[in-house]
């Protein structure tokens, strides 16, 4: 991974994959609330108000400011999302026809900085990405444009990382792991076999001294809104039992 650097001052990372469908239903899946809220998290995009929302926790809303609209092919939106110090952040989605029913999906991040001080976040986000696109990929496959019930488990507790990650990669999920990594962010994406059709993500970010443990879902269909209904509460219990919150 590296970040991309221009003498202009642009520095940018790139993160793409390739998935099932026509440019149009590709564009509902990355440009729609209801498409990017099927596997990525919560969010609302207003293209008419220029605005994109996205929700990853309490407190932890992402406003961007659209600044460029080209359906089904590209559009361009600004945050400042790397904190308030930080050089303002353009993400650019870009769709590309392939042939046999394909599409390319690309996002871009880039910021204009004159040292090195960014460089770090930008290469946390073009790691992030992968899990995330293969549950694009698998959902623009297997579920496009089937009701997606997300819900999310979280808690942050003292370290270290690695000890927070062996108690909740221990998590009762059933279904096949579709990817894995066990340091540095640990993540684990499981697709899913009950108790709905769908995906689960594990993972743990450190935060200086104390760690954040994760489990979000994505669960499709009917079974996923009787899932969802019925087993948040209890997935909510078993991460506050694994990781009970200090006194």
């Amino acid at each position: 991974m590296s970040v991309k650097k221009e003498e202009s001052g642009r520095r940018s990372i790139s993160v793409e994959v390739e998935v099932t469908g026509t440019p149009e239903e590709v564009w509902e899946a990355i440009a729609a609330g209801p498409g990017v809220s099927s596997w990525f998290v919560p969010t609302e995009v207003d293209a008419s108000a220029g605005t994109s929302t996205s929700h990853f926790g309490p407190g932890m809303d992402s406003v961007a400011k659209i600044t460029a609209w080209d359906p089904p092919r590209r559009y361009v939106a600004e945050s400042s999302d790397l904190g308030p110090d930080a050089p303002a952040m353009a993400t650019e989605w870009i769709v590309e026809a392939r042939g046999g029913g394909k599409c390319v999906v690309r996002v871009v991040h880039s910021l204009f900085a004159s040292t090195d001080d960014w460089d770090n976040q930008l290469e946390s986000l073009e790691s992030g990405w992968p899990p995330f696109f293969r549950i694009l990929e698998l959902y623009l496959s297997r579920f496009r444009g089937q009701q997606c019930s997300y819900f999310n488990v979280m808690s942050i507790v003292p370290g270290p990382e690695e000890q927070v990650w062996t108690s909740l990669s221990s998590a009762p999920l059933q279904g096949t792991v579709e990817m894995t990594k066990d340091s540095d962010h640990a993540f684990k994406l499981v697709q899913l076999e009950a108790p709905a059709p769908g995906f689960a993500i594990l993972n743990t970010c450190g935060m200086g001294l104390q760690v954040m443990a994760s489990i979000t879902f994505y669960l499709y269909g009917e079974q996923g809104v009787a899932a969802a209904a019925r087993d948040e509460a209890s997935w909510q219990a078993w991460m506050k039992e694994q990781f009970p919150t200090p006194a």
